[in-house]
Parts: structure tokens; sequence; C-alpha cells
């Protein structure tokens, strides 16, 4: 069940991303290929963030504490692209137009994935 709601979580935060900023585009020709585009573009988001990511934070620790934290928006950001880029080579249309759209897109999908990750995690805690 976790696994769902981080997947939807995910998507969501994507969609808000393709509909805030212009950089970064989700194509489909309904809204239900938009839709499944998505939960496709998120399940990627979600492997790249489980297996790359770790270890780009582990051989970018200093970076990390020199930088107080921020560069992990960075890091993030990289995780958005290379994603980007995997949906690019399965055909997936999904794109963030370069460094700047997809440290915007990261911000954006972070507060996005926090915001619904405690509201669904506040209906599940009730039950």
């Amino acid at each position: 069940m976790k696994l769902i709601i981080r997947l939807v979580a995910n998507a969501v935060a994507l969609a808000v991303a393709s509909w805030l900023l212009a950089g970064i585009t989700l194509q489909g020709s309904t809204t239900g290929r938009r839709i499944l585009t998505l939960l496709v573009v998120a399940a990627i988001f979600g492997i790249v963030n489980a297996i790359v990511k770790p270890v780009v934070k582990t051989l970018s620790c200093l970076f990390v504490f020199l930088t107080l934290g921020l560069f992990l928006v960075v890091i993030n950001a990289a995780m958005l692209l290379l994603t980007s880029w995997i949906t690019g080579k399965l055909d997936v249309q999904f794109h963030v137009d370069g460094f700047w759209s997809a440290v915007w897109g990261s911000i954006i999908i972070s507060v996005v994935g926090v915001v619904v990750n405690a509201l669904l995690r506040d209906k599940e805690d009730a039950h």
C-alpha cells in the first residue's frame, strides 16, 4: 500500500511541476494517456530515487556538507534529468528542458510530494 501511495504522490507532484513549468513537458493525446504516462514516469522517478540517488548522495556528501544541504537541490535536479533521459529512451512522452527547469521542477516536486504524502498519511493513520 505504501508503494502505491508513493507512486500516486510522485505522479501528482510530477503533474503539478509539468503544469507550472514550461520546461517540463508531459504529452498524451487523451487524459487517460497522460495519466498513464504520469504513472510510468513516477515509477521510473521512484526507481531512480531509490537506486541512483543514495549512491550520488554518498559520493557527494562533502559538497552537501559544505553547502549546508543546498547541493541536495542539484542532486534532485540531476535525478529529474536522469528520469527525463530514461523516459526519452523508453519513448515515454515526458521531457525536462535543461538544468534550471530541473532545479525548479525538483523543488516543486519535493514540496508537492511532502504535502501529498502528509495528506495521504493522515488518512491512512486515521483508520
